[in-house]
C-alpha cells in the first residue's frame, strides 16, 4: 500500500511538472509564436493572403492596404467612391477582389492595387448579394441573400451560369451568411448561425461543417482554419481531424495563417508573427 501511494504522488508531481516547466508542451505551442512587428491600423476590417504571403486588409475608412509578408507596407488602394467593404479575396494570383456590399459592387484590382474592371451587381442581379468569390474563367459566385440562391456569374458574358437553391439546406433556421470562397475545387459558404456549407465547383451541395458562431475562415495547405476560444483550430479537410494552437494576444478578433506568418488583429491594429 505505501509503494502504491508513493508511485501516485511521483505521478502526480511529474505531471505538475510536465505542466509547469519551461519546456512543457503548452508552453512550447505558444512560443510558436514570435512577434515581429505591429501595425498600426485602428479597427482593421476584412483581410486575405495572396499566395506570395502578401497580407491585404481595410481600415476603418475602407481603404485597402498591402503588406509584405513581414508586415512592410507596400502599397494602398482608396476607392474613389465611399462604400463599406464586405469582402477581399486576394489568392488569385493575377486579381484581387474588392466587394462592396452596400454599393454591390465588385472591383478587381491587379497585384499593385491598380483598377482592372469593376462589375455593378445591381445590374444583373434581382436582389442583394451578402457575399463574392472569384471562380475560374472570369466567373463569380455569389450569395443572393434575398431568394437564398447560390449564383455563378459569368463576367464576360454578363450572365448567370449556375444557381443552386438554398432554402431547402437552411430549412427554418434564420442564417447570417458572412463568407464565401472557391478552395481546392470545392466552395465554402459560411453561415454563422449553423456552420459552414460545402458545394462542389459546379454548386451542387456535399456537406455541412458544423462550426457555428463564426465570422470568418481561412485555408492553408489541406486544412480549414478558424478562431475560437482565443485557439487557432485547424481542420483537416479530408482526413477530418482537427488541432489547435493558443493565440498570444488575448484581444485578437481574427487571425490569417500564412506559410512563414500569422496576423492577429486586434482593435489597435495587426500583430504580425513568424511561425
Amino acid at each position: 500500500m505505501k509503494w502504491r501511494l508513493t508511485s501516485r504522488l511521483s505521478l502526480l508531481t511529474s505531471i505538475i511538472l510536465l505542466l509547469t516547466s519551461p519546456f512543457s508542451p503548452l508552453q512550447a505551442q505558444s512560443a510558436a509564436w514570435t512577434l515581429v512587428r505591429t501595425i498600426a491600423l485602428p479597427e482593421p476590417g476584412v483581410a486575405s493572403l495572396d499566395r506570395r504571403g502578401n497580407l491585404y486588409v481595410t481600415d476603418a475608412q475602407n481603404n485597402l492596404h498591402q503588406y509584405a509578408p513581414d508586415g512592410q507596407p507596400l502599397n494602398t488602394y482608396s476607392p474613389p467612391l465611399p462604400g463599406h467593404t464586405a469582402q477581399v479575396e486576394a489568392w488569385n494570383t493575377a486579381k484581387i477582389l474588392v466587394f462592396y456590399d452596400d454599393r454591390q459592387q465588385v472591383v478587381l484590382l491587379d497585384r499593385f492595387l491598380a483598377p482592372i474592371t469593376e462589375v455593378a451587381l445591381i445590374d444583373h442581379l434581382d436582389g442583394m448579394a451578402r457575399a463574392v468569390t472569384l471562380a475560374p474563367d472570369d466567373r463569380y459566385w455569389l450569395l443572393n441573400e434575398s431568394d437564398l440562391t447560390l449564383r455563378q456569374f459569368d463576367g464576360v458574358q454578363k450572365r448567370f451560369t449556375l444557381t443552386t437553391p438554398l432554402d431547402l439546406l437552411v430549412g427554418r433556421t434564420r442564417p447570417d451568411f458572412r463568407f464565401l470562397r472557391e478552395y481546392q475545387n470545392n466552395l465554402y459558404l459560411l453561415d454563422r448561425t449553423t456552420g459552414v456549407y460545402v458545394f462542389d465547383n459546379l454548386g451542387n451541395y456535399r456537406k455541412k461543417l458544423p462550426f457555428a458562431g463564426l465570422t470568418s475562415i481561412g485555408f492553408r495547405g489541406d486544412e480549414l482554419y478558424y478562431l475560437a476560444d482565443g485557439q487557432v483550430h485547424f481542420f483537416h479537410l479530408y482526413q477530418l481531424t482537427e488541432r489547435t494552437l493558443p493565440v498570444p494576444a488575448a484581444d485578437t478578433r481574427q487571425v490569417l495563417v500564412g506559410e512563414g506568418f500569422a496576423y492577429c488583429f486586434t482593435p489597435q491594429g495587426v500583430q504580425v508573427y513568424k511561425l
